[in-house]
């Protein structure tokens, strides 16, 4: 469980999204309107993406997270410190690199300073800096919001009615 779904729900605030520790919970794509320091943007939360799968389901979920890359203007791509880099995150790495997005790193499940060091690998996957979060406990989220949101237009009464920035949440599946 990378985490998808728990950080889904800490930016918008709400228990909006499916959280459980077995696979497969979150199929379908998930939208939430939500702000960050006047920054008002979309946010899609997908099931866990396997490629080359031809499980009946993981191709479904795999169609919808393919959908959300589309649509988003920039990519998470949630990875989990505890089990550091595995072959599908980067295979994962090479799919949405051919997007051709602005894509995140976040590396997850990093509760406390001693855990840091653990998102160092993940520079391997060759998509910058990866950010350090803790989705569940809410460690630098907030520093996390302001990396990902930087380049976001300021939202003022006169913007109200522009297009919103969508963000598509990625990662394997639990």
């Amino acid at each position: 469980n990378v985490g998808k779904s728990t950080l889904f729900n800490r930016i918008i605030g709400a228990r909006e999204a499916i959280v459980d520790d077995l696979p497969g919970v979150t199929r379908d794509r998930k939208y939430a309107d939500t702000d960050w320091a006047g920054k008002r943007f979309t946010i899609i939360d997908t099931g866990g993406y396997v490629p080359e799968s031809s499980d009946v389901f993981e191709q479904a979920i795999r169609e919808q997270a393919e959908i959300a890359i589309e649509e988003a203007d920039c990519v998470l791509f949630v990875v989990d410190a505890g089990e550091g880099i595995l072959p599908l995150d980067k295979e994962i790495a090479g799919i949405l690199r051919k997007s051709e997005k602005p894509i995140h790193v976040i590396v997850n499940k990093i509760d406390s300073a001693r855990r840091e060091s653990a998102a160092n690998e993940f520079f391997e996957l060759g998509l910058g800096e990866p950010l350090q979060i803790s989705a569940l406990v809410g460690r630098r989220i907030g520093d996390f919001l302001d990396v990902i949101t930087k380049d976001f237009v300021h939202n003022g009464r006169e913007e109200r009615n522009e297009q919103r920035l969508r963000l598509a949440i990625v990662g394997k599946p639990n």
